[in-house]
C-alpha cells in the first residue's frame, strides 16, 4: 500500500485534520496498465501529452471510488455505540451520496435520509454517514444500497426500527440511453416501528422540512 500523499511530498491538513489517501501499488499498476489499452482501443494515443498520466489518475479515481470495499459498516456502528435510554426518533437527512452504476460504471449522486428508533443504543451521529458511503462507494444499484443502509443498522444496533430513503440523479440516465436529463429515481426500505403508518409518516414529514 501506498500513501498518496508521501508519495507527492504533501500534506493536506484543515483544522487539524489530515486527508491520507491509501492506495495498493500492485492494483493501481494494473489499473493503469489495461486503461492505457482501453485508451488505445477507443483511438487514444495513450502517449500524446495531455494523456501520458492519464491511466494513472483514473486507476486512482477508481480505487477511491470503491474503497467501501475495505469497509466494514456494522464495525464503522459498533466502534461507537452508546447506551442511552431514548425512544425517539433519530433522523440524519441529506446525506450525500456518489455512488458508481454497477451496470455502465457510471455515477449516480444523490442524498440519503436516514432514521432510526433507539433500543437501549444510540450511536455516534457521524457514524451513520460514514455507513451510508461505506456502501455508496461500490459498484452498486440504487435499490440494493438502500436495504443494505437498512440492514446494517437493524442487524447492529436491533432499534426499534430503521426507514431509509434515497433520492437519487443517474448519469447513465442523463449521459446515454434515454437521456432525461431531470429524471430523479426514489428508493425507501422500512423495518420495525416504521412500517406503522404513522410513524413512517412522521418520518416523511422531518426529511421534507426546513427545520434548521
Amino acid at each position: 500500500m501506498i500513501d498518496l500523499n508521501k508519495e507527492m511530498g504533501q500534506e493536506n491538513t484543515m483544522d487539524g485534520y489530515e486527508k491520507i489517501d491509501v492506495y495498493n501499488e500492485e492494483i493501481l499498476n494494473k489499473l493503469s496498465f489495461h486503461y492505457k489499452e482501453i485508451l488505445k482501443l477507443i483511438g487514444e494515443d495513450p502517449e500524446r501529452e495531455g494523456l501520458l498520466k492519464t491511466p494513472m489518475r483514473v486507476s486512482k479515481a477508481l480505487q477511491f471510488l470503491t474503497h467501501g470495499y475495505d469497509l466494514n459498516p456494522e464495525e464503522l456502528l459498533r466502534s461507537a455505540m452508546f447506551k442511552e435510554d431514548y425512544k425517539q426518533m433519530v433522523v440524519v437527512k441529506n446525506i450525500e451520496i456518489y455512488s458508481m452504476c454497477e451496470h455502465h460504471m457510471l455515477p449516480f449522486i444523490g442524498k440519503a435520509h436516514v432514521a432510526y428508533i433507539p433500543n437501549g443504543y444510540i450511536v455516534g451521529l457521524s457514524k451513520i454517514p460514514r455507513v451510508v458511503d461505506a456502501f455508496a462507494r461500490r459498484l452498486q444499484v440504487q435499490e440494493r444500497l438502500t436495504t443494505q443502509i437498512k440492514e446494517c443498522i437493524h442487524n447492529t444496533l436491533k432499534p426499534l426500527g430503521v426507514a431509509v430513503v434515497i433520492e437519487a440523479e443517474h448519469l447513465c440516465m442523463r449521459m446515454r440511453g434515454i437521456q432525461k436529463q431531470n429524471s430523479v429515481a426514489t428508493t425507501s426500505d422500512f423495518v420495525g416501528a416504521f412500517c406503522v403508518e404513522k410513524t413512517r409518516q412522521e418520518f416523511i414529514h422531518l426529511i421534507s422540512s426546513n427545520l434548521h
